[in-house]
């Protein structure tokens, strides 16, 4: 079995662990330059704060609302993540644990007992959000893609599954994927999508009975194949090993403003030198070179 552990508004979840007075409270967390919404906490969604939103076009909302705005900080977000994905780690051991993204992480399950998998899910679940303070919901289900769609149905709902949802028995499959559009399928782009539903395809389930062969012809190729495969209880992704060596570490960042002053550029260079520094420790490693640049 595999599972995918997902924090929820992770961003904005990271600015609270500072201000616990937001709990519970609207939050959004804006791009580089403060230009778009990044990041929304289900307060602010319900509020119709959408998505890469232009600031400008929803700050009318927001300061009637009340809502609070951050500019991101991606050093506090990268440290907070490593604390989530060092506690998985902690808990199931390095190799069953690849880091997806920032937020996200696949997990191996496959020595839980299917009687487990619930109780198991639930535990990593309370550690992570009790070691780092990052609410979390789990999805689990035999393949990266079904775990996927665990991991959505966990979220739209978090207060009946407690955020966690496992799919272990072909009724519970089938029922998750005809609640899902295929549009929400992990894997499934929007121009797939939308000829699927021009065919009459609206949810997962009804993608999951096409022929292979169809597929392979109109979804693409081998990676096509290999989707609905997945779609079937198939376990075609396997588990990506971690990088061993990393051959670079990049630590680049955006002006919110002009910058006219020769210490306030000396300043952010010695900033994410530190930073770019503070991963090659972490990762045990020594550096042949350094490239500093500023545009």
């Amino acid at each position: 079995m595999k599972a995918i552990l997902d924090c929820n508004s992770f961003y904005c979840s990271c600015e609270r662990l500072f201000r616990p007075d937001l709990w519970n409270k609207p939050v959004v967390v804006l791009s580089n330059n403060d230009g778009c919404i990044i990041s929304r906490t289900d307060e602010a969604k319900r509020l119709g704060i959408g998505m890469g939103t232009p600031y400008f076009q929803s700050k009318a909302i927001i300061e009637q609302k009340g809502i609070a705005v951050f500019s991101s900080n991606y050093p506090l977000y990268g440290d907070i993540s490593l604390r989530v994905m060092d506690t998985l780690r902690d808990e199931l051991g390095v190799q069953q644990v690849e880091v997806y993204s920032v937020d996200e992480a696949f997990l191996d399950l496959h020595h839980i007992p299917q009687e487990a998998l619930s109780s198991t899910a639930m535990q990593l679940k309370e550690k992570v959000e009790r070691w780092t303070g990052i609410n979390v919901s789990v999805g689990v289900a035999p393949t990266k893609v079904l775990s996927k769609v665990a991991n959505r149905l966990s979220k739209k709902d978090k207060i009946g599954t407690r955020g966690v949802v496992v799919l272990d028995t072909d009724e519970k499959i089938q029922t998750a994927l005809e609640q899902t559009a295929v549009k929400d399928l992990w894997g499934i782009g929007r121009q797939y999508a939308e000829k699927l539903q021009s065919l009459g395809i609206g949810n997962g389930w009804q993608l999951r009975n096409l022929p292979l062969e169809w597929v392979r012809k109109n979804l693409g190729g081998v990676v096509g194949s290999r989707f609905l495969r997945e779609l079937q209880g198939e376990p075609c992704l396997p588990m990506k090993k971690p990088l061993e060596v990393k051959q670079l570490i990049a630590t680049t960042r955006m002006f919110g403003k002009p910058v006219y002053e020769l210490s306030a550029l000396k300043e952010a260079v010695a900033t994410y030198a530190s930073r770019a520094a503070e991963k090659l420790r972490r990762q045990g490693h020594v550096s042949r070179a350094m490239q500093v640049f500023v545009q």
